[in-house]
């Protein structure tokens, strides 16, 4: 079943508080300025779309009064295999970008990229490699998690005509805000070159500090820039993935808040 996280949403989420400690972006907004924000990002158009499914849906509740309704045994039951799906998904993509960061990951959906040796480095020329790692695991969530989110809908809107009204409103935000969504993610890995260009500007520090030679072949080892780099990336990445599977989690625990007070 699947099992209780921490409640985020897109200000507050594990992603931006990741970021912001990296250094790669300013603290966050008052959520105010958030919550105004993310009214700009809805058009007019699409205010009377949500207003129109809003609408929809209240009187789809008020008519299907006294209809017959799923029983307890059935909803039980596709709540059940939504856990059991939210949980493949999860577990498997965890593992995924877990092992992928190791540096030891053996047979791995996607590999790790080998540290450039050469010096001097340049920095551009050897963060693309992990630029379109990232790259590979954020599609990777979209292929996995995007389609889990439609299933949770789907089993929403067979188990009451209130569960479809929220289905519906999810579809059409997941619609509207898809491509805002898109254009911010794919941010991150670019924000990531910052950190990347940060811990290898502390190492030349250190080297000068200590007067000791550079020894690429040491960057990978614990503690060092390039390691520590590694661990953040699978932290991002780790926070992204939570970030994405909120909207399924979210209607998954209505579907339980409507099982638990049937």
């Amino acid at each position: 079943m699947t099992r209780a996280q921490p409640r985020t949403n897109f200000h507050s989420s594990a992603l931006l508080r990741c970021l912001t400690d990296l250094a790669v972006v300013p603290a966050a907004e008052p959520e105010t300025a958030f919550a105004e924000k993310l009214g700009l990002w809805i058009h007019f158009t699409d205010a009377i779309k949500l207003s129109a499914i809003h609408g929809e849906g209240a009187i789809g509740v008020a008519a299907s009064k006294g209809t017959g309704q799923p029983g307890a045994g059935r909803k039980e039951d596709a709540r059940g295999a939504l856990g059991l799906a939210f949980d493949r998904v999860e577990a498997a993509l965890t593992e995924s970008i877990v092992k992928s960061c190791s540096i030891n990951p053996g047979r791995a959906h996607i590999t790790l990229p080998r540290p450039v040796f050469t010096l001097p480095l340049d920095l551009a020329v050897a963060y693309e490699p992990y630029r379109r790692f990232y790259d590979a695991h954020q599609h990777d969530m979209t292929l996995n998690v995007q389609p889990l989110r439609v299933n949770v809908r789907e089993a929403l809107a067979k188990a009451s005509p209130a569960l479809r009204k929220l289905a519906d409103l999810d579809a059409a935000l997941e619609t509207i805000l898809r491509e805002r969504e898109r254009k911010l993610l794919a941010k991150v890995p670019v924000l990531l070159k910052t950190r990347f260009s940060q811990l290898y500007q502390a190492h030349q520090q250190d080297l000068v500090t200590t007067g000791q030679s550079d020894n690429p072949f040491a960057w990978m080892q614990p503690d060092a820039w390039l390691a520590r780099f590694c661990k953040d990336l699978q932290m991002l990445l780790l926070a992204e993935f939570e970030l994405r599977l909120q909207p399924a989690l979210g209607l998954i625990e209505a579907f339980d808040h409507n099982i638990q007070h049937d």
